[in-house]
């Protein structure tokens, strides 16, 4: 690997991501469980620059605020990067639908037959990739990242939804 290649591994990347409180609500163990797993996934794997921001690398706190989804992006020794809002309007109908078909799965692991099982699996792949493409979209002004990453940061996105 080249050293720019390195320097952007290093750089272009985040290693703290949070979850604003005040936008959750204290859940049981299970979904507390869920949501420190999908913020370990995220910065195991990831790659996330503010477009045109050279530094890094970066730590996210991901919140609700209001109507909108808020990403305070800064570097790791707490200087603002950008704190940028999207409307979460594009994807209610997303997360709801990926609740509904998760329920849908959870239920059907405890009876259905493995077809069953395996329709519902897909499905649900299918709205958290749709989710990740919307949330690519929203961001490719401010954000770049790629789809894996965008995948993860939508699973935060349901998490932050996901109140018990």
């Amino acid at each position: 690997m080249a050293r720019s290649e390195r320097s952007r591994e290093k750089t272009g990347r985040l290693v703290a991501v949070t979850l604003d409180e005040a936008s959750i609500g204290r859940s049981g163990p299970d979904i507390e469980h869920e949501r420190a797993i999908a913020i370990y996934d995220l910065l195991e794997e990831n790659s996330f620059r503010p477009v045109g921001h050279q530094g890094g690398p970066y730590a996210l706190n991901l919140g609700i605020s209001g109507s909108r989804l808020m990403f305070d992006i800064r570097e790791t020794d707490g200087t603002p990067v950008i704190a940028h809002l999207l409307s979460l309007a594009p994807f209610r109908r997303i997360v709801k639908d990926y609740f509904v078909v998760c329920d849908s799965y959870y239920a059907a692991i405890r009876t259905s037959t493995p077809d069953r099982i395996e329709a519902l699996d897909m499905g649900r792949r299918a709205v958290h990739d749709e989710g990740s493409q919307v949330l690519m979209e929203r961001l490719k002004r401010k954000v770049e990242l790629d789809f894996d990453t965008a995948r993860r940061l939508f699973t935060l996105v349901t998490v932050l939804h996901w109140k018990g």
